[in-house]
Order: C-alpha cells, then sequence, then structure tokens
C-alpha cells in the first residue's frame, strides 16, 4: 500500500483548512457590509422625508399611506436589522398573524421577524456579538445580554 498520498495530505490539511476559514470569514463579512449598506440607504430615504432620529424615521414610513407596501416592508426589513425596542410599537400596530398578501397589507413574516429581533426574542449568539458593529449603537440588547 502506498502511503505517499496520505503523507501529503496530512501536510496541507492544515493549509487547507486555514485557506477555508479565511474564505469564510471574508464572505461573512462581505454579508454583514451588504447589509449595513442597504439599512444606511433605506434610513437615508425615510430621513429625507420624516423628522427624526433613524428609528423614528424608519418608523414614519412604516406607517405612511403615502408610499407603496414594497418601500415599507423594506422600513420593516431596516428596522429589524436595527434591533430598537422603540420600533415595537408600530411593528406591532401593523402585526395581524395572517397569511401574507404584499398587495393588501405590510408582510406579516417580515414583521413577525422584525418584532422578535426588537423584543430580543431571537437574539443569536452572532446577533449579540455584532450588534454594535452592524447597527453602529452601543446599547445592550433589549433583554439586557451585550
Amino acid at each position: 500500500m502506498n502511503t505517499r498520498p496520505l503523507r501529503s495530505l496530512a501536510r496541507w490539511w492544515p493549509v487547507a483548512l486555514a485557506v477555508a476559514i479565511a474564505v469564510m470569514a471574508v464572505a461573512l463579512s462581505a454579508v454583514f457590509s451588504m447589509i449595513r449598506s442597504d439599512v444606511a440607504e433605506d434610513v437615508a430615504r425615510a430621513e429625507r422625508e420624516f423628522q427624526g432620529d433613524r428609528v423614528e424615521a424608519l418608523m414614519a414610513l412604516v406607517d405612511s399611506d403615502r408610499h407603496p407596501f414594497r418601500e415599507r416592508n423594506r422600513a420593516v426589513w431596516a428596522l429589524g436589522q436595527i434591533a430598537d425596542p422603540r420600533a415595537l410599537p408600530v411593528l406591532h400596530k401593523h402585526y395581524t398573524g395572517a397569511e401574507c398578501q404584499h398587495d393588501k397589507y405590510l408582510c406579516q413574516r417580515e414583521l413577525k421577524k422584525a418584532i422578535d429581533t426588537c423584543s430580543g426574542a431571537n437574539a443569536s449568539w452572532m446577533e449579540r456579538v455584532t450588534r454594535k458593529w452592524r447597527t453602529g449603537s452601543p446599547t445592550p440588547a433589549p433583554d439586557g445580554r451585550q
């Protein structure tokens, strides 16, 4: 039996593992960067029309009947990414728990996800670790965890 390929594999697997980890880290960083950029775009759009800080402007956009559901759903998504508990009243106001009807109502699935995130109900370890980086907010999670 030829053991040469096994010796070669034993020598190179740490390098392959390090490369795979580096690629995954770059990909994860790119995803976070894209999310942060998309949230910033949504916030800028809301702040052009509405008063207040970014959360207040997004809440006003969610409540606005002058805007199409697509824009308002983006504002709901952005509020979920920011995860500020101040958004809960406006999110609860529009959440019915019914099936999604995107042509008639805000996306119920997206509202539920935003509600859970803003209330800390689904704060994963990654969300807790990256909360300050993603949102630029030094505030702890709504449930008091860092």
